[in-house]
């Protein structure tokens, strides 16, 4: 679930903000994937970017706030990719899972994003702050995931969409390790089984 403390206000996100905003958050993501969590520091990122560290904690305070932005970005993005699937109405009972599964599993083929959430979850070990922020991430994941499912079926308790949920983003996420090659190969086999039991899962049968 969602930390309680609550996310850190932002700056407005328009014009040349939104653009700087936006340069200061590829410039992370580059440090990350470049030369790995232990090497991203507000003062590294504002280095790299040609700023100066006030100028970046005026947007990002914090790492933590830093690698929240990274996070809630990374999220967005999913979710402009898989919206038109969640908004359709395949059936009388709202998108047809698989389809959903299908998409997220493809996002696994992305590399940079792999090591990137590695590289996230590795620095989270190791700061707090930063774990508060991945559970926030991932909160806001198991959200979407329970909103799915109440779209489906909307008897579901909360707690039974939620539970689901959580089982539904822990499975997604652990095959993102062995789908991209860290953890192990992938295979046709697995991905077969995998995306029975995912699908299963969406279909919100208590």
């Amino acid at each position: 679930m969602s930390a309680a403390t609550p996310p850190p206000k932002r700056p407005a996100a328009t014009g040349k903000g939104a653009r700087k905003r936006a340069e200061l958050l590829d410039t992370a993501e580059e440090i990350l994937l470049a030369s790995g969590h232990a090497e991203l520091s507000l003062r590294a990122v504002a280095t790299a970017a040609g700023v100066r560290l006030g100028h970046l904690q005026y947007y990002f305070p914090t790492r933590a706030d830093l690698v929240s932005a990274v996070l809630g970005r990374a999220l967005d993005r999913s979710l402009e990719r898989l919206r038109p699937l969640l908004a359709g109405r395949d059936t009388a009972a709202g998108p047809e899972p698989e389809p959903v599964v299908r998409a997220l599993l493809a996002e696994h083929d992305d590399v940079h994003l792999v090591r990137l959430f590695a590289e996230l979850w590795a620095l989270a070990a190791r700061d707090e702050a930063v774990a508060a922020a991945v559970r926030r991430f991932y909160g806001d994941y198991q959200d979407q995931v329970a909103a799915f499912l109440r779209t489906r079926n909307p008897g579901l308790t909360d707690a039974f969409c939620q539970g689901r949920a959580r089982v539904f983003v822990m499975l997604m996420e652990g095959a993102a390790l062995f789908r991209s090659g860290i953890a192990a190969d992938r295979t046709e086999t697995a991905d077969t089984q995998l995306v029975a039991v995912a699908t299963a899962l969406l279909h919100g049968c208590e």
